[in-house]
C-alpha cells in the first residue's frame, strides 16, 4: 500500500509480501480463503488459481499450461478471454484425464463467471470447452455439480441460441436422458438458489462491475440473465420429477409471492415479459396447486395483459391465458371481465390482432369454450360484439395486405361461429335469436364482403362455408345415410335461412344492369367452390395446433372431439378434415334452385341488354353446373321469349343442351364485334358435356364451316386438348376432312399474304400461325392431332414458301413470314416424335439449315430470325437422329446437307464471314448429332464421308492455290524449286476478299474433326469411336494450308484474318495432339516424295515444330529406308532430301556425297548436274563436321572450272537474266553456293588459278546482276543477286579478319590483288546498285519489290572501306544554290544517299546510315575556320550550317514526324507499327539526327559554336526533343532480361546495334533508337538541351526532368566522371582529378606563386541543371579576380556544348591569356568568349578598350544605343 521509502514500524525488518500472507493463512486455516466480494458458501470450493508462492501442495495439482490459461480467463480484454477459453477447450481434448482433473477444483468459480460474460462468443466457447471437460473427466465432475448446476441451467436458457445449444449439448454429454432428472433432483436447491438470487436480489449494478463496464452493457447483461433465469425455472420444473416439484413448492411459493417477481410482467423489455409468461405457463401446467393457491396474483397479471401485442410476448401471454382459465376455475372472480378483460379483447380483435393474428386467433375458440355464464352475461350482445369485432379485424391494415393473416382471421371466425351455433341448438327464443343473428348479421355479411374482395375469395372462406353447410345438411338428414337427431328441424331451418339469404344476396348482385364484374366473379367462385370443394387450392388453409375444448354431445356424433362425457380430445381443424377426406358439396334443392334462378337472370340480361358481363358470368356458372336441369330452365326461358308459331329443328328438341348451344351460343360466337371469346368457347364445351360423340362431331363441324375468326377455332382446339376425356369426344372432328381442308387453306392464305405484305399486316395473323403450329406439334398417343395427309400437305407448303426466301435479293419484307414459319417448324420438330419420316419435313429441315449456314449479307435476315432458324435446325436434327429407322441415305437430309456444304466450299468463293458462318452451322450440326446419337456413330461417319472431297478434288483445289508461297522459302534457301514460265503477273499478288477453296475446306473439316475429338477425349479408349475416315489425309491437308499461309507471310489481309480465325478455333497448330504423330509424318513424307514443293516444307515445319529430330529420329530415318532410295534426284526428291538431310546419320550423308560427287565428276550432257550439286551442298551444309577429302573437293572444283570452258552459258556471265530459265538460274546459284562453301571451309586448299576463277566469277556475276536490275521482280534473279552478294560478304570477312596463319597459306599476291583490284571493282558496281534498284522499283509495298536483293546488297555495302567512299565513282549529283565546302565525291555521296534515308525499306535506311557514318567525322574539317563571310560590323553571332543535304532530309523528316506525333502529349508513348510508312519516316528522322550529332561531336570547339547557333535559329533541336519524349517509352527497360539479373538494364545502359539483315526485337528498335539519340543529344549538346528545358512549360519540364533523373543522369554523370578519370589530355600548370561517388571534379591550377583549386559539382538532374563551381584553396589571387574566374568557369560549363574537360581547357586558355597580358572584354569580363571562343578584337577609338563582337552586338541591341559601354562615346 505504502511507498517503498516510507518509515517501517520498529522491528519489521522484512518488506510486506502478499505471498507470505497467503502462506500464513494457509498454515493456520488449512484452506485458502475466498476473496472479499465473492460468494464463499461452499467451503470446499477453491476461489482462485494459486500463485507461485504458497499452497504448494495444491499448486502441484494444476498443470503449468492450464494455470496460465486459467489466469488469462480473468483478464479484462475480451479477445484474450476468448482465446483462453478456446485454448482451454483444446487442452481438455488433448491432455490426459489426470491433468484435466487437476483443474476441476478451480473450474466452478471461473465457469460461473464467464458463462454470463458480456461477449456472446465467449459464452458459446465456454460451453463448448465445458463439453470437452465433461467428456474427459466424466464421473469426476460429481463433487462439483452443485456449484456448477445453477449457472449451467442458466446457460441452457441463454438468449444467444448457439450458446444455449452448446450448453444443452454439454448437459446431454454429461447425463443420459434417464439420468438428467436425477442430476437435477440432486442439485435442485442450489439451482433454485441461483435463479432466485437473480430474480429477487440481483440488479444491473451487482451483476457487473460499474467501474469497468458501461451502463449499456450492464443493463444488457442484467436483462439477459433475468430472461435466462425465468426460462431456467421453467426448464428446471419441466425436467424435475413430480415429487421433487412438490418438495420445492414452498420455495416456489416464496418466489411467486414476491412483489419484485410480479413486476416482471410489466418489464420494459419484451423478452423479459415473454419469459415471465413462459414461466407462468410452466407453473400452471406443472404446479397447479400453487397457482390455484395464489390465484389472486396470477389471474390479474395474466388476463389483464392480453393487450401486450409485442411479437415476443403475445404467444406466451395467450398460452398463459388458456392455462389460467383452465387451471383456475374461479379465475374470473379475481378479474372484472367486463371492465378489464373484454374491452381489451374487443380492441385487439377489431385491429386484427395488430398483425399477430396467426398467434392470437387460433386461441379464440378454446377461450370461448371456457368462458362461463357470468362473463357472457347477455349472450346475444356478447356474441354480436365478439363476431362484429372479429370480422371487423379483416379490414385492418395488416389483414388487408397479408393473405395469410386474413386467412387465419376468416378461419377463426367461421370455426367460432360454427361452435356457437352448436352450443345454441335449443328451440328457446334466446338461442334462436342467436342463430338468426349469426347467419343474417355475421355469416352473410362476411360473404357479402368477400364478393368484392379478391383476397378473401382466394382464401379459405368459401371452402369453410361449404364444409359448414355440408355439416348442417348431414344433421338435417339431407345426405343419404345421415343419422337422425333431435335438432334435425333446427338444422333444416338454418339451411333454409342461409339459402334464402344467400339467394337474395346473389340476386341483388346479378339482377343489375351495371353489375360489378368483380362481384359476379366472386359469386361464381363461391358457387364453384360449393360445387367442387375438392378442386380448391388450399395454400392458405394451414394446419393449426390442437387445443382441448369440451363440446356438446351433438358434436360427438360428428367425430370432432369428445369421446364420452368428460374426456377431452383435440379438435380437428377444417384443413385436417379437408385433407382427411373430401366432404362433398351441398346437396339441398335450394342449391340448384339458386343456380337456375341466376342462370335465367343472366340470360334475360343478355337477351334484353346484350350484357357481356352477364354472359361471362353465365359461362362461369355453366362450367360448374352443366346439368340437364339448368339447360332445361334456360331453354324454357327461351321458349317463353320465342313466339309460339316458330318451328325448331326436331333434333334439337330432344337435348336441351344441344338446343341451347345451336340457338344461342353459336349465334353469340358469330358476332363480329366480339373481342374476347374464351368464355363462349367454355360455354360450348359446357354444353357438349351433355351431348353424345356423334352430336359433338356434327356440332363442331358446323362451327368450323361458319367462317369464324381463326382465333376462335384455335381456342376450340386448345380447349379440346385440355383433358383426355374432351379430346376423346372431339377426336372424330379433329381427324376429319372438314377441319383438315380448312387448315390447309389457311396455310396457303397465310403464305400468300406473308410474301406480299408488310410486317404490320402479318402481325394480325399471329393467332393463325399459332393455330398451324398447334395442329402440327400437338400429338397424343404418338398420333398427330389432325389427319396425317393434311399435316404433310401443310409442311410441303411451308417448305416451298421458305425456299423462296433463298432466291430473293431482299427478304426484309418476308421476315415476319419467315419468323412464323420458324416458330411452327421449331415447335413441330421438337414436339413430334419421328416427324422427319415425312419427306416434306426433311426438305423443310434442309432449307432451314441452308439459311443458317449463309451469311446475313446474302440472306438479308435479322439476328432474331437467324436465332430462331438455328433453334429450329437443332430441334430438327435432334428429332432426325432420334428416329430409330433413320439411315444416312443418298437422298436423306445429311447427304443433301453435306452435298450443299461441299458445293459452297468448292464452287462459291467465300469471304471470312461467310466461311465462319458456314463452319459454325456445320459444327452445330455435328454437335447435335453427337449429343443425341450416344454410342452409335455411323451417322457421324457417313456425314463426314459426304463432306470429304475426293482425292482428285483435293488435288484440284490444292493446285488452285496462288504460287506466291515459293518466294520466301526460295530466297531463304529452304526450298530449291523451279517454275516453268515465271512472269511478273504471277508475283503480283492480286488483293482479293475471297478465300481459296482449299483453305475453306481445310478449316471446315478441321473444325469438324476437332469437335468430334474434343467430345470424345474424356472417354476411355475402348469406348471411343475409331477415327473418322480419311482422318490423316484431312490433317495433312490442314497442315498444308497452314504452311501456305506461313509461306505467304499471312498476306494479303484476308489470309491473316483466316489464320486468326483458325487460331481462335484452336486449329493454328493443326490438330496437334489429337492424332498420332507417326501417322501424320508418314502421310507428309509420302506426299513430299511424290509431289515435293510445299509438301516438303510442311514436312520440315512439322518435324521441327514437334521436335521430332530429337524424339522420333529413328522413326524418321525409317521413312526413306536408305539414302540410295532418294537417288537419282527428281525435283520432289530433292526437296524431301533437303528436309531430311540434317537428321540423317553421318553414314547416310557420306553415301549421298559419294553419289553426288560421282554424278558431278562423271557428268554427261543431259545429266541433272544441278541436282547433284544441290545434294552435295545439302550434305555439306547439314553438318559442319562432315569431312570431305581434299581430292574430292579439288575434283568437283575442277569439273566446275571445266564447265567454265565447255559450258560457259551455264554461268550466265553477261546474260539477259529475264530470258534465263529457272533451271539455269538454279544451276548458277548452286555454283555460287559451292564457291561460298569453299571460301568458308577450304580456302587454304585453293591454288592461284582457282582463286582467280572464284574472284573473277564473283565479279562477273556482280556485273551481270547490275545489268539486270529490271529483272529483279523474278525471285530466281533475286536469289542470283543474294547468293552473289553473300559470296562478296564472306570474301570481305575472309580477307579482313583471317588469321596470319591462314594468310600465309594463301597465294602470295592474292591479298594485294583483292585490296587493289577486286575491292574497287566490287564497290564501283555495288554503290550505285541501291539507287538503280529504287529507281527501277519505286514502290516498296509492291509485291514484286526486290526487298531480299536490296537487303543482301545493303549488307555487302556495310563492308565498303572509307577510301572507296571518299573516291567513289558515283554519277555526279549536285543541287543548285547548295552552299558547300565539301569535295565533289563527298558531296555527290551525300546528295545521292541522304534522300534514301526516307525510302521505305529498313535495310536500305540502316545501310545509308552506316555509309554516311563512316564519312561524317571528315566533314567538319572541310569548313576550315568557320563562317568567314561576315559583314565587318558583325552584329550577329556567327552561325554555320551542317551539310545541306543532311539538313534538307532532316527538315523533310521533321515535318512528317510533326504530322505523325501531333496528337500526342509529351510523356505519352507513341506505338508505331513496324515497317509501316510512319515507322520509316521516324527511323529516317532519328538516323539523320544520329549522323548530325556525330558530325557535331567530330567538330572542333569553335565550329561547334557556329553549328549550335544554326540549330538554335532553326529550332530543329527543340522539335527533336519534343518528338523524342513521345517516342521514348515511359519505362525504357531493355527486353529479354531475366528476373534474377542484379542490375536492371535500360535502353540507356545498353548500346544500340542496328543490324541490316536482322529483325529480332524490331518492335523495340525505334524506342531504343530514340533513347540513343536523346542520350547523344544531352551528351553532345548539354547547353542547348538545358536552354530548351528551361523554356518549357511546367508540365513538360517536370516530365522531362523526372525521366532524365531516373534513367539518363546516373549513366551520363558516371560517364563524364569516368572520362575525366581516364582522360589522357595533359594540361600545362593544371591537374584534374575526379571523385565518382560524390560526382565531383577537382581542378588545380598553379603558376609561379599563384595556386587555385576549383571543385566542379554535377547536379542530380545533370545535364538539365547547371553545374556548380565551388571554391577550393587559393593563393596569390585577388578576391575580385577569383570571383571573375569562378564565374567564367561556371559560364563555360553552363553555356558551352561539350564535356567538362573541354570546358576546363577553355577556362585554362582564358586564364593563360589573362596572364599573357590580354585584357578582359569589359562586357563579359572574360578573355575568351563563352560560346564562339573568340578574343576581344573590337576596340573603342576613344578609350581604346577591346570587346568581343558578339558582346557588343548584345550590348547595342539590348540598350538601343551605339555608345561605348565604358566611356559612353559613340562607337565607330
Amino acid at each position: 500500500m505504502g511507498g517503498k521509502n516510507k518509515q517501517r514500524t520498529k522491528g519489521n525488518v522484512r518488506p510486506s509480501s502478499s505471498g507470505r500472507a497467503a502462506e500464513v493463512l494457509t498454515r493456520e486455516g488449512g484452506v485458502i480463503p475466498g476473496f472479499v466480494g465473492f460468494d464463499s458458501t461452499v467451503t470446499s470450493e477453491l476461489s482462485y488459481v494459486p500463485a507461485v508462492h504458497g499452497a504448494e501442495e495444491i499448486d502441484n495439482l494444476v498443470d503449468a499450461d492450464f494455470r496460465l490459461v486459467l489466469r488469462k480467463l480473468s483478464k479484462r480484454d475480451g479477445v484474450t478471454r476468448l482465446k483462453a477459453v478456446q485454448d482451454f477447450g483444446s487442452m481438455c481434448q488433448e491432455r490426459d484425464a489426470e491433468d484435466v482433473k487437476g483443474v476441476l477444483p478451480y473450474w466452478p468459480r471461473i465457469y460461473c463467471k464467464i458463462s454470463v460474460d458480456h461477449d456472446r462468443r465467449i459464452r458459446e466457447a465456454t460451453q463448448q470447452a465445458f463439453e470437452q471437460l465433461v467428456l474427459k473427466v466424466r464421473r469426476s465432475l460429481a463433487p462439483f455439480l452443485k456449484s456448477l448446476m445453477g449457472h449451467w441451467i442458466l446457460s441452457q436458457c441463454d438468449t444467444y441460441t448457439p450458446a444455449a445449444s452448446a450448453a444443452c449439448q454439454a448437459f446431454q454429454a454429461a447425463f443420459s436422458p434417464a439420468k438428467q432428472p436425477e442430476a437435477l433432483s440432486f442439485c435442485k436447491d442450489e439451482i433454485l438458489n441461483v435463479l432466485q438470487d437473480v430474480l429477487l436480489k440481483e440488479t444491473a449494478a451487482s451483476l457487473s462491475d460499474p467501474q469497468s463496464v458501461t451502463e449499456e452493457e450492464r443493463e444488457a447483461k442484467y436483462v439477459r440473465v433475468l430472461t435466462s433465469s425465468l426460462l431456467g425455472v421453467k426448464r428446471l420444473l419441466s425436467l424435475l420429477p413430480q415429487d421433487d416439484r412438490m418438495a420445492l413448492k414452498q420455495r416456489l411459493a416464496h418466489l411467486v409471492t414476491s412483489g419484485k417477481f410480479w413486476k416482471y410482467s410489466k418489464h420494459k423489455t419484451p423478452q423479459v415479459r415473454g419469459a415471465f409468461f413462459e414461466m407462468v405457463c410452466a407453473l400452471c401446467e406443472l404446479t397447479p396447486g400453487l397457482v390455484q393457491a395464489e390465484a389472486a396474483l396470477f389471474c390479474p397479471a395474466v388476463l389483464l395483459s392480453i393487450d401486450d401485442t409485442d411479437p415476443v410476448v403475445l404467444p406466451p401471454v395467450w398460452k398463459a391465458v388458456l392455462h389460467v382459465v383452465s387451471t383456475i376455475p374461479d379465475c374470473w372472480t379475481h378479474v372484472n371481465a367486463k371492465k378489464g378483460f373484454l374491452p381489451k379483447l374487443w380492441a385487439l380483435l377489431k385491429d386484427g390482432g395488430k398483425g399477430m393474428a396467426k398467434a392470437l386467433h387460433p386461441n379464440l375458440m378454446p377461450l370461448l369454450s371456457k368462458l362461463p355464464q357470468q362473463v357472457t352475461d347477455g349472450t346475444l350482445d356478447f356474441y354480436t360484439t365478439f363476431f362484429t369485432s372479429l370480422i371487423h379485424g379483416l379490414s385492418s391494415e395488416r389483414a388487408a395486405t397479408s393473405p395469410s393473416e386474413s386467412a387465419v382471421i376468416v378461419t377463426s371466425a367461421v370455426e367460432c361461429l360454427r361452435y356457437c351455433i352448436l352450443q345454441n341448438m335449443e328451440e328457446e327464443d334466446d338461442q334462436r335469436k342467436i342463430r338468426t343473428m349469426l347467419i343474417s348479421q355475421q355469416l352473410l355479411p362476411l360473404l357479402e364482403i368477400s364478393l368484392g374482395n379478391p383476397s378473401l375469395q382466394n382464401g379459405p372462406l368459401f371452402l369453410l362455408v361449404t364444409e359448414l353447410l355440408v355439416s348442417w345438411e348431414k344433421r338435417a338428414g339431407v345426405h343419404s345415410g345421415s343419422e337422425t337427431n333431435d335438432s334435425k328441424d333446427v338444422f333444416q331451418g338454418l339451411l333454409a335461412d342461409f339459402w334464402e339469404g344467400i339467394g337474395l344476396l346473389f340476386v341483388r348482385y346479378v339482377d343489375n344492369e351495371e353489375a360489378d364484374p368483380q362481384a359476379l366473379e366472386g359469386v361464381a367462385t363461391l358457387l364453384q367452390v360449393m360445387r367442387y370443394p375438392e378442386k380448391v387450392n388450399r395454400k392458405h388453409i394451414q394446419k393449426k395446433k390442437s387445443v382441448k375444448i369440451c363440446l356438446s354431445k351433438t358434436e360427438v356424433n360428428e367425430n370432432t372431439g369428445v369421446e364420452g362425457d368428460g374426456v377431452e380430445k383435440p379438435v380437428q381443424t377444417v384443413s385436417e378434415l379437408v385433407n382427411k377426406k373430401a366432404f362433398g358439396s351441398p346437396q339441398t334443392q335450394h342449391f340448384e334452385d339458386v343456380v337456375c334462378q341466376l342462370a335465367q337472370l343472366c340470360l334475360v340480361h343478355v337477351n334484353e341488354k346484350n350484357s357481356e358481363r352477364h354472359l361471362v358470368f353465365l359461362s362461369q356458372l355453366l362450367q360448374s353446373f352443366h346439368t340437364p336441369r339448368v339447360f332445361s330452365k334456360l331453354v324454357e326461358l327461351d321458349d317463353k321469349i320465342t313466339k309460339n308459331g316458330e318451328q325448331r329443328d326436331e333434333v334439337n328438341v330432344n337435348n336441351p343442351a344441344t338446343q341451347f348451344l345451336l340457338e344461342r351460343v353459336v349465334v353469340w360466337l358469330a358476332g363480329k364485334e366480339r373481342i374476347d371469346t374464351g368464355h363462349l368457347v367454355e360455354m360450348v364445351f359446357s354444353s357438349l358435356c351433355c351431348c353424345s360423340q356423334q352430336e359433338t362431331t356434327r356440332i363442331l363441324n358446323h362451327i368450323t364451316m361458319m367462317n369464324l375468326q381463326w382465333g376462335i377455332i384455335l381456342q376450340i382446339i386448345q380447349r379440346a386438348c385440355a383433358d383426355p376425356e374432351t379430346l376423346k369426344s372431339c377426336r372424330d372432328w379433329l381427324k376429319g376432312s372438314i377441319l383438315g381442308e380448312q387448315l390447309l387453306g389457311l396455310t396457303k392464305e397465310l403464305c400468300k399474304v406473308g410474301c406480299n405484305s408488310s410486317a404490320s399486316t402479318s402481325s394480325t395473323s399471329s393467332p393463325s400461325w399459332t393455330l398451324i403450329s398447334l395442329v402440327l406439334s400437338q400429338h397424343h398417343n404418338k398420333e398427330p392431332l389432325i389427319g396425317e395427309v393434311y399435316m404433310e400437305k401443310i409442311l410441303e407448303k411451308l417448305h416451298a414458301t421458305l425456299s423462296e426466301t433463298k432466291s430473293l435479293s431482299d427478304a426484309g419484307n418476308m421476315e415476319p413470314l419467315v419468323s412464323f414459319i420458324c416458330d411452327v417448324a421449331s415447335t413441330f420438330f421438337s414436339s413430334v416424335q419421328d416427324c422427319l419420316l415425312l419427306q416434306s419435313a426433311e426438305e423443310l429441315l434442309l432449307t432451314v439449315f441452308q439459311l443458317t449456314a449463309q451469311d446475313q449479307t446474302h440472306t438479308h435476315l435479322s439476328d432474331s430470325i437467324l436465332e430462331k432458324l438455328k433453334k429450329a435446325c437443332v430441334a430438327g436434327v435432334q428429332s432426325l437422329v432420334l428416329q430409330s429407322k433413320y439411315e444416312a441415305n443418298k437422298d436423306g437430309f445429311l447427304f443433301n446437307a453435306a452435298f450443299w456444304v461441299t458445293t459452297q466450299l468448292l464452287t462459291v468463293s467465300l469471304d471470312i464471314k461467310s466461311l465462319q458462318v458456314l463452319v459454325v452451322a456445320v459444327q452445330s450440326l455435328v454437335e447435335t448429332i453427337i449429343s443425341v446419337c450416344d454410342k452409335d456413330y455411323h451417322l457421324l461417319v457417313s456425314f463426314f464421308n459426304y463432306l470429304m472431297p475426293s482425292q482428285t478434288g483435293w488435288t484440284r483445289i490444292r493446285q488452285a492455290l496462288p504460287p506466291q508461297w515459293v518466294k520466301t522459302s526460295l530466297l531463304a534457301g529452304r526450298h530449291r524449286g523451279v517454275c516453268e514460265k515465271p512472269s511478273m503477273d504471277i508475283w503480283k499478288c492480286k488483293v482479293s476478299n475471297k478465300l481459296p477453296a482449299h483453305l475453306c475446306a481445310c478449316a471446315l473439316l478441321g473444325r469438324v474433326i476437332q469437335t468430334v475429338e474434343l467430345t470424345f477425349c474424356d472417354q476411355k479408349k475402348a469406348e471411343r469411336p475409331a477415327h473418322l475416315p480419311n482422318f490423316n489425309d484431312t490433317v495433312a491437308e490442314l497442315l498444308y494450308a497452314l504452311q501456305w499461309c506461313k509461306e505467304v507471310e499471312y498476306s494479303p489481309t484476308i489470309v491473316s484474318a483466316y489464320y486468326s480465325l483458325l487460331t481462335d478455333w484452336g486449329l493454328s497448330e493443326g490438330l496437334h495432339g489429337q492424332v498420332p504423330i507417326t501417322d501424320v509424318v508418314e502421310t507428309l513424307y509420302s506426299r513430299s516424295v511424290e509431289l515435293g514443293g510445299l509438301w516438303s516444307l510442311t514436312l520440315e515445319d512439322y518435324i521441327y515444330t514437334n521436335s521430332l529430330e530429337a524424339t522420333h529420329s529413328a522413326r524418321l530415318r525409317k521413312l526413306y529406308s536408305s539414302a540410295d532410295s532418294l537417288f537419282p534426284v527428281s525435283q520432289s526428291k530433292l526437296s524431301t532430301l533437303q528436309v531430311l538431310c540434317p537428321i540423317m546419320t553421318k553414314e547416310d550423308r557420306e553415301s549421298l556425297i559419294a553419289l553426288a560427287t560421282s554424278g558431278i565428276i562423271n557428268w554427261q550432257e543431259n545429266d541433272n548436274v544441278c541436282g547433284c550439286l544441290a545434294v552435295l551442298l545439302c550434305c555439306l551444309q547439314a553438318d559442319v563436321e562432315t569431312q570431305v577429302e581434299e581430292e574430292v573437293v579439288q575434283a568437283v572444283l575442277a569439273t566446275v572450272m571445266e564447265w567454265r570452258n565447255s559450258k560457259e552459258d551455264w554461268f550466265l556471265f553477261g546474260s539477259d537474266l529475264s530470258q534465263a530459265t529457272t533451271e539455269q538460274l538454279n544451276l548458277t546459284v548452286e555454283m555460287m553456293r559451292f564457291l561460298l562453301w569453299l571460301v568458308n571451309h577450304c580456302s587454304t586448299v585453293l591454288g592461284g588459278n582457282q582463286w582467280d576463277f572464284l574472284l573473277c566469277s564473283m565479279l562477273a556475276w556482280l556485273e551481270t546482276a547490275s545489268e539486270n536490275v529490271s529483272s529483279l521482280w523474278n525471285p530466281w534473279v533475286q536469289l542470283f543477286v543474294c547468293e552473289n552478294t553473300a559470296l562478296i560478304v564472306e570474301l570481305n570477312k575472309f580477307f579482313t579478319s583471317s588469321s596470319p596463319d591462314v594468310v600465309e597459306k594463301l597465294p602470295s599476291e592474292l591479298v594485294g590483288e583483292w585490296r587493289d583490284f577486286f575491292v574497287e571493282g566490287i564497290y564501283n558496281l555495288l554503290l550505285p546498285l541501291p539507287i538503280r534498284i529504287t529507281d527501277a522499283f519505286t514502290e516498296p509495298d509492291d509485291p514484286v519489290f526486290p526487298l531480299a536483293a536490296l537487303q543482301s546488297v545493303s549488307v555487302a555495302l556495310t563492308y565498303v572501306p572509307v577510301e572507296q567512299l571518299n573516291q567513289n565513282s558515283l554519277p555526279a549529283r549536285f543541287i543548285a544554290d547548295q552552299k558547300t565546302n565539301l569535295p565533289e565525291p563527298l558531296q555527290t555521296l551525300l546528295n545521292t544517299f541522304c534522300p534514301l534515308l526516307l525510302f521505305k525499306a529498313r535495310p536500305l535506311q540502316i545501310t545509308v546510315y552506316y555509309l554516311l557514318e563512316k564519312v561524317m567525322p571528315q566533314l567538319p574539317a572541310c569548313d576550315g575556320e568557320g563562317d568567314n563571310n561576315k559583314p565587318d560590323d558583325d552584329r550577329d553571332e556567327p552561325c554555320l550550317s551542317p551539310p545541306a543535304s543532311l539538313m534538307d532530309i532532316l527538315s523533310t523528316c521533321e515535318e512528317l514526324c510533326d504530322s505523325i506525333l501531333i496528337e500526342l502529349q509529351v510523356g505519352e508513348f507513341a506505338v508505331v507499327q513496324p515497317f509501316s510508312v510512319d515507322y520509316s519516316c521516324i527511323l529516317g528522322y532519328l538516323l539523320a539526327w544520329k549522323l548530325l550529332l556525330l558530325f557535331f561531336k567530330s567538330s572542333p570547339s569553335h565550329l561547334r559554336a557556329h553549328y549550335a547557333q544554326y540549330l538554335k535559329r532553326s529550332s530543329s533541336l527543340n522539335k527533336l526533343l519534343l518528338h523524342l519524349f513521345k517516342l521514348m517509352p515511359e519505362n525504357p527497360i531493355y527486353p529479354g532480361q531475366g528476373s534474377d539479373s542484379k542490375e536492371t538494364k535500360t535502353f540507356f545502359t545498353e548500346s544500340l546495334r542496328l543490324a541490316v539483315d536482322e529483325i529480332k526485337n524490331v518492335q523495340w528498335e525505334l524506342p531504343h533508337l530514340a533513347c540513343s539519340v536523346y542520350y547523344s543529344t544531352v551528351q553532345d549538346l548539354p547547353a542547348m538541351v538545358r536552354l530548351w528545358w528551361n523554356s518549357q512549360e511546367k508540365r513538360v519540364s517536370a516530365a522531362v526532368e523526372k525521366f532524365t533523373i531516373k534513367y539518363v543522369s546516373p549513366v551520363l554523370s558516371a560517364q563524364e566522371i569516368s572520362s575525366v578519370q581516364s582522360s589522357t589530355q595533359m594540361f600545362e600548370s593544371m591537374t584534374v582529378k575526379a571523385r565518382s561517388a560524390a560526382r565531383e571534379v577537382i581542378a588545380t591550377y598553379s603558376v609561379d606563386d599563384i595556386f587555385i583549386e576549383l571543385v566542379i559539382q554535377l547536379p542530380q538532374n545533370y545535364p538539365l541543371g547547371s553545374i556548380t563551381v565551388e571554391s577550393g584553396r587559393r593563393v596569390g589571387v585577388a578576391v575580385q579576380q577569383w570571383r571573375n574566374w569562378m564565374l567564367q568557369l561556371s559560364t563555360y560549363l553552363t553555356h558551352q556544348n561539350g564535356s567538362i574537360m573541354e570546358g576546363l581547357a577553355l577556362w585554362k586558355n582564358n586564364v593563360d591569356k589573362r596572364f599573357e597580358g590580354i585584357e578582359d572584354c569589359m562586357i563579359c569580363f572574360s578573355v575568351i568568349h563563352g560560346s564562339n571562343y573568340s578574343l576581344p578584337k573590337k576596340a573603342c577609338r576613344t578609350c581604346k578598350k577591346k570587346f568581343h563582337s558578339a558582346c557588343l552586338y548584345k550590348w547595342f541591341t539590348s540598350s538601343n544605343k551605339s555608345t561605348c559601354p565604358l566611356c559612353r562615346e559613340t562607337f565607330f
